[in-house]
């Protein structure tokens, strides 16, 4: 039997403006630039802005006597920005609607960061040196657009087949393809287009010197043993291989050197070759900590006054068939959605801002020091509470952003860490247990390094009580290897 009854629910919707903020939130510096071309290739009534002068209002100075601000996350919800009147917009002949918001670029422009050609077109130049058909070509450019940004092979060889035949009529077999596979993988960085971690190893080696006797322990470990090598059952490698403690050591630590997701770094398996530009600035000037946001995530836009001109003609003629009302409506749609992006990246600005203040008065100490033990814990909650922002959103800025400092360029992620309470009820970062188990394996006597046992009871010694596990958790972490492989004669 069919019945029919009214429900009152209360809803929470997202408007187009919130929806395009959210998404521009996420986007780091080094994309910044890219996606609003991409907004004005496809929005004709969106323009930088060439006039604007940079305002001081882009630099939040913190110190120990500031009083915090929290920003209301209502300012992302308000309901007038679901529609915008265009109308009154165009009318308005003193309305300075490009939001003039720009950075310090005289000050930027010392901090210059290089950005290289991205992963996947440096692949693409490498294959001039391959021998292929025009045919090959293709297909070889479609299985490097399947390599996803950690250098592994994202589709398998039978769905890359498929793609090639439906998508580009190009009718190749599973056995051409993992070919072309195989010369890919003679490219750099060494151990990309592949499927497991293990192939990824594997490759490196290969590349290696290969009359190095711990490169061939290594290969044979991973390529015989590699189950009990991730488990760590080394007793079984020893006894398989029929090694001592002392090679197995040495074949381990070729493999600690290797780089596991070698698309993230193709340049190089150093960290120092690895080039990212920084989101924010922050500054030491004698106590006072000045942040700046980097100017490409400032564009000075506005709206088009071409645009503007256009629609005020359009309405200002008498008569108006359906192909006028058309244009019309083309028009303010335009200039609406110009008008929602303006908006997005000023909100945008506003939250990026106003989350690294927190960050920075949260840690204070570290960004005055430098010193990693200063860092306090620090959880996503903290800087929503002192905000007033959803946890949701702080994630969003501390995802792929990067702040720099005069003691290096630092992730926002590093920042936030669990907490642990010490003997004497202070709460202390898992970095700084980190820091001091990374200390104590340095100075220990290699003859008898130290069992994770007795870290644990130096740890509580100083007051840190953490439990055996969480030493071996942590030591692990640092890549640190048990005591009995860092035994020296």
């Amino acid at each position: 039997m069919l019945r029919q009854s009214q429900q009152q629910r209360l809803l929470q919707k997202l408007s187009p403006q919130q929806i395009q903020f959210l998404k521009l939130l996420r986007v780091p510096t080094i994309e910044m630039e890219m996606r609003i071309k991409e907004e004005m290739e496809i929005n004709p009534a969106l323009e930088y802005n060439e006039e604007v002068q940079t305002q001081e209002d882009d630099i939040y100075k913190t110190n120990e006597n500031d009083e915090f601000e929290s920003l209301d996350d209502a300012s992302l919800k308000d309901d007038d920005a679901e529609k915008i009147d265009i109308d009154d917009y165009i009318r308005n002949e003193g309305d300075d609607s490009g939001y003039d918001y720009s950075g310090d670029n005289e000050k930027n422009s010392s901090f210059s960061i290089r950005y290289e050609a991205g992963f996947h077109q440096y692949l693409l130049d490498q294959l001039s040196m391959l021998y292929l058909d025009e045919q090959q070509i293709k297909v070889a450019e479609q299985i490097i657009g399947s390599i996803n940004d950690d250098g592994y092979l994202a589709r398998e060889v039978n769905a890359i087949v498929d793609d090639l035949a439906f998508g580009q009529n190009i009718i190749v077999s599973a056995e051409e393809v993992v070919d072309i596979i195989k010369q890919i993988q003679t490219f750099d960085p060494p151990g990309i287009a592949v499927y497991t971690l293990q192939e990824c190893l594997i490759l490196q080696l290969k590349r290696i010197d290969q009359f190095s006797v711990a490169v061939k322990n290594a290969i044979e470990i991973l390529e015989k043993y590699y189950d009990s090598f991730v488990r760590k059952h080394y007793d079984k490698i020893l006894r398989g291989m029929n090694i001592d403690d002392s090679q197995l050591k040495n074949a381990i630590a070729s493999i600690l050197k290797l780089n596991p997701k070698p698309g993230l770094a193709f340049e190089g398996n150093s960290q120092n070759n690895n080039y990212v530009i920084p989101d924010f600035f922050v500054d030491n000037n004698e106590g006072v900590l000045e942040i700046m946001l980097n100017s490409k995530n400032a564009p000075e836009l506005r709206i088009s006054e071409g645009f503007k001109e256009m629609l005020t003609t359009f309405e200002k003629g008498e008569k108006k068939d359906k192909k006028q009302n058309e244009a019309v409506s083309f028009i303010k749609q335009k200039l609406e959605s110009a008008q929602w992006f303006i908006n997005s990246i000023k909100q945008r600005q506003t939250t990026l801002l106003h989350t690294m203040n927190a960050i920075v008065t949260f840690q204070r100490q570290f960004f005055l020091s430098g010193n990693e033990t200063s860092l306090k814990p620090m959880i996503l909650k903290d800087i929503a509470e002192m905000t007033n922002l959803d946890i949701s959103t702080v994630s969003r800025v501390a995802n792929s952003k990067f702040v720099q400092t005069q003691y290096g360029t630092f992730s926002l992620k590093y920042f936030f860490s669990e907490g642990i309470t010490m003997d004497n009820g202070e709460e202390v970062s898992n970095k700084e247990i980190k820091s001091i188990l990374a200390e104590i394996v340095s100075i220990e006597d290699k003859r008898q390094p130290l069992r994770d046992e007795d870290i644990m009871d130096i740890l509580a010694q100083k007051g840190y009580n953490i439990s055996r596990r969480t030493v071996a958790k942590y030591r692990e972490q640092l890549m640190i290897p048990v005591a009995r492989l860092r035994k020296e004669n």
